[in-house]
């Protein structure tokens, strides 16, 4: 796995050093586009899908992965990918050392640079699944709307208007979250990855994942067969109330993971790193998440 990762290392850095010419060549990025909109530059769809609401007519938004068969963490970026995110009046990065790739090109342009994360108070080593916590995308929806207020000034008070209908549909997804809340606080559950805590957290919700296998699979690496023996057994006698599976990362131990769940009568939830195709926002997949948890408890 090291070996991998300084091999992707290696790529990454060749992408930066041949994008960053073009980067210093251009002053586009600090004063828009000509055609009196905003190019906005996000390393992944759920940030993008957030600016754009923020900026509507105003921007014109570019997300580098929008799939949910893109893994962000070991993403391989092009020179085009690079030189996307320098030239950006706005980049939007996740932070938390998720797409380290993204922020390093972003810092070698001219561009307003918005990261999630840190927007939010999160930091390097911290659960870098941010967009699924109320208040980093509170916090990060505020710092985008700053950055296009700094990028186009005498269209603040139409950034300002599209921040407040933002917020609004926020505070019925967090009321949503609040009600369901009523059912799932004290709720355990066990997770294939911990893609979800920050959802899990705001429900009330009690992570009781084997220490063991969590420590394993955050750290790239195989949990131990004792590892899997207690999960299975959480399961089968229902210490785990609900199964949370990340689709993208299954394989033979997720599926007995699942099949155990199941036939225990414990249900499974699907929840992605990346938003899926069908939704067009964050704010929809986030309520979707909610309602399919709160359908299962």
């Amino acid at each position: 796995m090291s070996r991998i990762r300084n091999i992707i290392s290696a790529t990454i850095c060749t992408a930066l050093l041949l994008a960053s010419a073009a980067c210093g060549t251009t002053n586009d990025s600090a004063h828009g586009a000509q055609d009196g909109t905003l190019t906005v530059t996000a390393s992944i769809n759920q940030w993008g899908t957030l600016a754009k609401e923020l900026g509507g007519d105003l921007v014109k938004v570019d997300s580098i992965i929008n799939s949910t068969n893109t893994e962000a963490h070991d993403y391989e970026p092009t020179t085009a990918d690079v030189k996307r995110l320098c030239t950006a009046t706005v980049a939007i990065v996740n932070g938390a050392d998720y797409d380290s790739w993204a922020l390093k090109a972003a810092t070698n342009g001219n561009g307003t640079i918005v990261n999630a994360a840190q927007a939010g108070g999160k930091k390097d080593g911290d659960n870098p699944h941010v967009w699924f916590s109320a208040k980093v995308r509170t916090k990060t929806a505020d710092a985008i709307t700053a950055a296009y207020r700094k990028a186009m000034p005498d269209k603040a008070d139409e950034f300002t208007k599209l921040n407040r209908d933002w917020h609004a549909r926020e505070t019925e997804l967090e009321e949503r979250i609040a009600k369901t809340k009523e059912a799932t606080k004290g709720m355990s559950y066990g997770a294939t990855e911990s893609v979800a805590r920050y959802l899990a957290d705001d429900l009330g919700m009690v992570d009781r994942t084997p220490t063991g296998y969590t420590r394993a699979v955050a750290n790239d690496s195989e949990p131990t067969p004792g590892d899997i023996t207690q999960f299975v057994k959480m399961l089968k006698t229902k210490q785990i109330a609900m199964l949370i599976l990340n689709p993208q990362e299954a394989n033979d131990m997720t599926k007995q993971l699942t099949d155990t769940a199941k036939q225990a009568d414990v249900p499974v939830v699907d929840i992605s790193e990346q938003m899926p195709d069908e939704y067009d926002s964050l704010l929809d997949w986030m309520s979707a998440l909610v309602n399919a948890i709160g359908h299962t408890s």
